[in-house]
């Protein structure tokens, strides 16, 4: 890949304050893209993180978008065109988690989940298109997950809603096909993020184990390289597919699973 491929173009990514959506906006800043960090807590030190590895010139602005509201998203998006002229590159990260078996599973909770993990995709895209179109190019990244892929028992929110994004990204990537525009999937294993580490913990806790043996149950269970998908590896992708070389990769769910979905 060239040197600063995205010097001048804006990356909006959501859920960018930490984990994955961390790794996938400094990989972007690296490339040259000015940044649109959406997340909650803390936000001036995983800006400064950026800033560090940025090429020279790259801007950093935040929006603090709860991403289970819809006007709330469009808020977001209209401070970045605002802010940079417009998203060329759209990022959809953010999530949440629940797990409890289906007749169990709060109405509140299933809700949130599909809010924030697939509906969200929507409305930010909708709100994307019309000036990626415009312009004749822009990249719609979506981070699904394996589980957009296969499923897992207790976890009917999370798999519905990213099943909905795989499914999502194929359609959006039709109907742009004979566009500069392109849109794929991110489809990680497991990833050491804060949402997977409470998954880690609940385990050691609930077995009386230690972390480290947690940990290695976790991925025994599902990730045959017994090894967790960094943050930068998924940056790296997201590069790829923002690349000339990406340019007629359309509508893929690629998955970074370390086997997982092979199985």
């Amino acid at each position: 890949m060239s040197t600063n491929f995205l010097s001048s173009k804006t990356a909006l990514v959501t859920g960018s304050t930490s984990g994955i959506g961390l790794g996938l906006a400094m990989a972007l800043a690296r490339q040259g893209a000015n940044i649109v960090m959406n997340g909650f807590g803390d936000h001036e030190t995983p800006k400064a993180q950026i800033l560090a590895q940025a090429a020279p010139g790259v801007q950093v602005a935040y929006h603090g978008a709860d991403m289970g509201k819809p006007a709330e998203i469009a808020d977001m998006m209209a401070f970045a065109a605002t802010t940079f002229g417009r998203v060329d590159v759209l990022v959809k990260n953010a999530g949440i988690q629940h797990v409890a078996k289906i007749e169990d599973f709060p109405i509140e909770k299933w809700d949130a989940v599909i809010a924030i993990n697939l509906s969200s995709a929507f409305h930010a895209t909708r709100l994307a298109l019309p000036a990626m179109k415009a312009a004749n190019w822009g990249r719609i990244i979506n981070v699904a997950s394996a589980h957009g892929l296969v499923g897992s028992p207790e976890k009917s929110a999370y798999v519905a809603a990213k099943h909905g994004i795989v499914g999502l990204t194929k359609v959006t990537a039709l109907e742009n096909a004979t566009t500069g525009v392109t849109c794929n999937a991110i489809c990680p294993g497991w990833v050491l993020t804060p949402l997977v580490q409470k998954q880690i913990d609940a385990k050691a806790t609930a077995q009386g184990i230690s972390i480290d043996a947690a940990s290695k149950q976790l991925l025994g269970e599902k990730e045959p390289s017994m090894q967790f998908t960094t943050p930068e590896e998924l940056g790296e992708l997201a590069l790829f597919f923002c690349s000339p070389a990406g340019n007629n990769v359309r509508g893929v769910a690629w998955n970074m699973d370390g086997g997982w979905v092979a199985q």
